[in-house]
């Protein structure tokens, strides 16, 4: 067994952690006077209005393109979410075809 492990395991978490904060504020629905400085490889925000960006101001993150890789494909977008009122009606809908199919049913062997 590795006695590294505990530290390498803290280690990733941390820097999952630190990209799951850059990520949301580059690509989040308030990333105005947000940016990405690729040359310094830090986060780019005025500080007026956004004093969360503060920490990742003057940190370089190297490895945020690496990390969005391998991390970004597994965050929920909302691209397919639904409402209640969306999965009622889909209920809804699913419950008339199938009445329907049964009425057909009955109606082909003549019931």
């Amino acid at each position: 067994m590795l006695k590294a492990k505990p530290n390498l395991e803290s280690r990733i978490r941390t820097l999952k952690r630190d990209w799951s904060i850059v990520y949301d504020m580059l690509s989040g629905k308030n990333n105005s006077g947000f940016g990405w400085d690729e040359h310094r490889q830090l986060v780019v925000a005025e500080d007026t209005s956004h004093k969360e960006a503060a920490q990742f101001k003057h940190r370089s993150f190297p490895y945020y393109d690496q990390l969005t890789a391998i991390y970004a494909k597994d965050r929920a977008t909302g691209k397919d979410a639904q409402t209640a009122a969306d999965i009622i009606e889909e209920i809804d809908l699913e419950d008339v075809a199938t009445k329907n199919t049964h009425e057909e049913r009955n109606n082909f062997h003549g019931c």
